[in-house]
């Protein structure tokens, strides 16, 4: 299956609060998109390896994904080496996107800023014919995507583009963040208080998609940013 768009993210859950709506408005145009999970999130405080796969699950059944895998990397301790880079580049030549989404470039939790190091490191990769993979037995053609962005996380980073949506999606993003029901905001849970999992964390999610698009005159937004130039054919193609 050729994907247009395929995200990677450090731990399930991670796209869903940093992409999700971006996510959501480009199938609602027609594109195939799909998520590779680098871990399981097994060193989470809250919840299991287990329950996560199925809030993934739920999830990806409410953006309509058209794929999703786990790569069952180590949580807290996989690398950006020769290993975790071919893995990473058997998924690109496996889906050949045009475009690939990773963990932020820096953020507060360490796997965040190695999950963007070596899925940028394997985008690279992916597109050197001498770099050899195979996949279900037959060798894998080279591919390189055309653009790789790194979605924004905990940390506030100044955009370098910013995707603006509505209302309908920003709602949709909500659902898909709630699915993770184990590590947000739950009144009803007896599991230890996080960072991530108190009110008002939920609350941003919220407000920072709305002051993103604040920025760009729509209702929401979300932020990415670029290591590399990037390309417009013509001025009238920027809003």
């Amino acid at each position: 299956m050729k994907l247009d768009i395929l995200a990677f993210a450090a731990h399930p859950d991670d796209v869903e609060l940093g992409a999700s709506g971006t996510l959501i408005k480009h199938i609602d145009n027609g594109l195939k998109v799909g998520i590779v999970d680098l871990t399981r999130g097994e060193l989470g405080t809250r919840g299991t390896a287990d329950l996560r796969d199925e809030e993934a699950k739920r999830s990806s059944e409410i953006m309509g994904l058209a794929v999703r895998e786990n790569l069952g990397f180590r949580d807290g301790f996989f690398q950006n080496d020769e290993e975790h880079q071919l893995r990473i580049v058997e998924m690109i030549r496996k889906y050949r996107p045009r475009i690939v989404l990773a963990n932020a470039v820096s953020d507060r939790h360490p796997d965040h800023g190695k999950g963007a190091d070596v899925v940028r490191t394997a985008g690279f990769l992916s597109g050197l014919p001498k770099v050899k993979t195979e996949f279900q037995g037959k060798e894998q053609a080279a591919h390189r995507p055309e653009l790789v962005l790194h979605y924004i996380q905990f940390n506030s980073l100044t955009p370098d583009i910013i995707i603006p949506f509505g209302e309908e999606v920003m709602e949709r993003k909500m659902k898909v963040v709630e699915a993770f029901s184990s590590q947000f905001y739950d009144p009803n849970s007896d599991e230890p208080e996080t960072v991530i999992s108190s009110k008002n964390f939920l609350y941003s999610v919220r407000y920072r998609a709305a002051d993103m698009g604040r920025m760009v005159g729509a209702p929401f937004g979300e932020g990415f940013t670029s290591e590399h130039l990037l390309k417009v054919e013509a001025l009238d193609h920027l809003v």
